[in-house]
């Protein structure tokens, strides 16, 4: 029987288990440029004993920002700060992937330099506010992309990939999950275009394909992943039918070999027809009621899945890995450190990291 703590080949690079750290956005870029600081690089260094660390989200662009004081990969000073990290992260013998995340409407122009403001795929305003550091506002209606803008943004991924691999990544995680760009081209009632980009599910499915496919042009299948949300609902994004589009696109990454699809779970018949679809490595963010916890681990037994992400834990419990083996004792998760909700954006109490 297959464990937790066996180790698994992704595409060619050895997992050590197949416990992941889950992508959580920490908001500490505070170095030039919104480059990692010395406090991401322990961050992730902590927790090096994971089979596979996925970072925070990390813009690809100067546009694709959309929360305060979030990493990105299209500067060498940025490329710089995160080599710290991914060396760190090796040096005890961890693997790393950077999450590329492009916020798309999910932002606000006080984030961006003068004269720009956010971007999506149509002028559709997300619901709720992003917490500023002047305090909460409205999320603006982006200016929708053209054809043209959308092949330049497409080129903002690749240019990220590339940098993450200059920075020392085992590859990247394209983020098509959440309510963020990749996501918005997705969701029906965030792309209302009429044009090869938006209407029907191939035409929804493109811009999430196109990425990837660039992507694995630029740095090879073995080195990309995608994570995807069918139907979780965040950030105003409304997905009625997900089947339908979700059949199709996997069936699409599926011709890519790509080293990964991670899926957030919402519904379990589904999440066993996409495993059944995909047939490489398989990352499940499960379905709870509360924060992931050691009984997911069974998912790996029966085959559900190949490795499990885990976010809350992870965050109160450093060396999670090892106390999954031992059967604890574990440190309670605070709420306040991870997610909370599209009206409320990301907090972080780095006291509670220990």
């Amino acid at each position: 029987m297959t464990t937790a703590f066996d180790p698994i080949d992704l595409a060619g690079t050895r997992l050590g288990n197949r416990v992941a750290l889950a992508p959580m956005t920490r908001s500490r870029a505070f170095g030039p440029g919104n480059s990692p600081t010395d406090s991401i690089t322990e961050y992730y260094a902590q927790r090096a004993s994971a089979g596979l660390i996925i970072t925070e989200g990390t813009q690809p662009s100067v546009v694709g920002q959309g929360y305060p004081d979030t990493p990105g990969l299209h500067s060498q000073e940025q490329i710089a700060g995160w080599r710290k990290v991914t060396d760190a992260v090796h040096a005890k013998g961890g693997k790393i992937v950077a999450q590329l995340m492009h916020g798309g409407r999910i932002g606000h122009p006080d984030l961006l330099p003068d004269g720009l403001v956010p971007v999506g795929a149509s002028p559709v305003a997300a619901p709720g506010q992003v917490y500023l550091h002047d305090g909460p506002k409205d999320y603006v209606v982006p200016r929708e992309l053209t054809s043209e803008e959308i092949e330049a943004t497409i080129a903002d991924f690749v240019s990220a990939s590339r940098n993450a691999i200059e920075a020392g990544f085992d590859g990247v995680e394209l983020h098509g999950a959440n309510g963020y760009l990749i996501h918005q081209f997705l969701a029906p009632n965030t792309n209302l275009r009429d044009d090869q980009w938006g209407g029907s599910v191939e035409n929804r499915i493109r811009f999430a394909v196109e990425v990837s496919r660039a992507v694995v042009a630029e740095i090879g299948a073995a080195r990309t992943g995608i994570r995807l949300s069918p139907a979780i609902g965040l950030l105003g994004t409304e997905e009625p039918d997900p089947e339908p589009t979700y059949t199709a696109l996997v069936r699409e990454l599926e011709t890519l070999g790509l080293a990964f699809v991670h899926l957030i779970e919402h519904d379990r018949e589904f999440t066993l027809a996409v495993r059944k679809l995909y047939s490489g490595t398989f990352i499940l963010n499960a379905k709870t009621e509360g924060p992931t916890s050691a009984d997911e681990l069974k998912l790996i037994e029966d085959g559900t899945a190949d490795l499990i992400s885990f976010g809350a834990l992870f965050l109160a419990n450093p060396d999670l890995p090892a106390r999954l083996k031992a059967g604890g004792p574990y440190n309670t998760p605070d709420p306040a450190t991870f997610f909370g909700g599209g009206d409320q954006g990301y907090l972080d109490y780095p006291a509670l990291e220990g």
